[in-house]
């Protein structure tokens, strides 16, 4: 699917003349690839790329273009959803106009980055300074959401909270390696700059995402390496809380048997006291209930004496 968009007056508005000298192609079909491949001379293989997750962040230049691949998070929706996946985005940057490539239909220029955009390699600038915004709103959620989940273990034994904690932790390790993919491309931008025309204030703000994304990464690493130091402590909170239900339920089930054991004695086909008295059934059921309690109490009187002074 192809979108086509233009520069008028600081601001990008779409085309639907086919027109613009932005073109985007979401989840381009095999005749778009052809004509990118072909007519546009975009290197197979640097397309192919540009739609895989999994490939890192890179600079190359061509001889009719710039082509850059960078890494952006995914929008997060759903709360229920504990992974956070990245995607990569291609940009081929010509003469006279940029051609972009992503693998799903998401909202490109939308936001205040884009307020105030002057020329094509502006529009690259703005991009990248985006995924970085969205990374750090990502990790604001991401905390949120480990907040929340620390609370429900402590009272919690069984297993969906700490897998939650698991995709959590997942999410930033993969965080981590596309923002410090996109911070080598943009040390390789500052060292090309030339061959990309960025003007005065372009090379200023470029200068900025260097440094926000610097900021990004060390919280990304602040966030994981907290969650992987605690996963350890938070597995043994649901094990102990096991331990302790576990426990609770044997003290109520050797409660139970003690004054079971009374009935069943004098339950038996045998001749024992009792047998034949008026009142045996409530004698029976005050030396059962007189056995509950002194259970109770030696066990209370145990777990006394055990207390840490």
């Amino acid at each position: 699917m192809l979108k086509t968009f233009s520069l008028d007056a600081g601001r990008i508005v779409e085309c639907f003349d086919g027109s613009g000298c932005i073109l985007v192609y979401l989840n381009p079909d095999e005749k778009e690839k052809k004509y990118l491949t072909g007519t546009l001379s975009v290197d197979e293989h640097t397309l192919s790329s540009a739609l895989d997750p999994d490939e890192l962040a890179r600079l190359e230049f061509e001889p009719e273009h710039v082509a850059l691949i960078y890494k952006r998070p995914k929008m997060h929706s759903d709360q229920r959803q504990f992974f956070f996946p990245v995607a990569s985005t291609g940009l081929f940057l010509f003469k006279q106009k940029l051609v972009m490539v992503v693998a799903d239909d998401v909202p490109i220029f939308e936001g205040k980055q884009f307020a105030k955009v002057t020329s094509l390699p502006d529009v690259i600038l703005k991009l990248i300074s985006r995924a970085t915004t969205r990374y750090l709103d990502n990790l604001k959620i991401i905390n949120q959401m480990t907040e929340e989940i620390e609370a429900k273990i402590f009272s919690a034994m069984e297993n969906r909270h700490l897998l939650s904690l698991f995709a959590l932790e997942k999410s930033l390790v993969y965080y981590l390696n596309a923002i410090n993919s996109n911070s080598m491309l943009i040390d390789k931008m500052k060292f090309n700059a030339s061959k990309f025309g960025f003007s005065q204030d372009g090379m200023e703000f470029l200068d900025d995402i260097t440094i926000e994304n610097s900021q990004c990464y060390k919280q990304a690493e602040i966030y994981s390496n907290i969650l992987a130091g605690l996963m350890d402590a938070r597995a043994s909170v649901v094990s102990n809380n096991l331990n302790v239900l576990m426990k609770t339920l044997n003290i109520i089930t050797i409660g139970i048997m003690v004054p079971t054991l009374v009935v069943s004695v004098f339950s038996m086909n045998v001749r024992i006291p009792l047998a034949w008295h008026a009142h045996a059934f409530w004698l029976i059921m005050t030396l059962a209930a007189i056995s509950v309690a002194a259970f109770l109490l030696i066990w209370r009187w145990q777990h006394g004496n055990h207390r840490p002074s």
